[in-house]
């Protein structure tokens, strides 16, 4: 399967990068390349993650800080969002 990062993912996982990177360069790349591995697993596992919160989504932890959200599409891996475990997901609409 094909997997890709939606604009808001790639967006969260910046600012996730970021701001680690302020305090502890080596530690923003290892957390990146954890993403990334957590991401390329996907393609060949796509079910690897658990019912997500959202209807129609699935989700892994590829750090015990950090939740993967994503979405199976035919023969596609779309993630949605990457968020820290602290925060509330999914976000709650007004």
């Amino acid at each position: 399967m094909k997997v890709y990062w939606a604009d808001t993912a790639n967006q969260h996982r910046a600012e996730i990068i970021d701001y680690i990177a302020a305090d502890n360069p080596r530690a923003a790349l290892k957390m990146d390349r954890i993403f990334t591995e957590a991401a390329d697993k996907l393609a060949d596992f796509p079910m690897l993650g658990r019912k997500g919160d959202l209807p129609g989504t699935r989700e892994i932890l590829p750090h015990e800080s950090y939740r993967l959200i994503y979405e199976i599409d035919g023969d596609c891996v779309r993630i949605v969002a990457l968020v820290h475990t602290a925060r509330r997901w999914p976000p709650v609409r007004r």
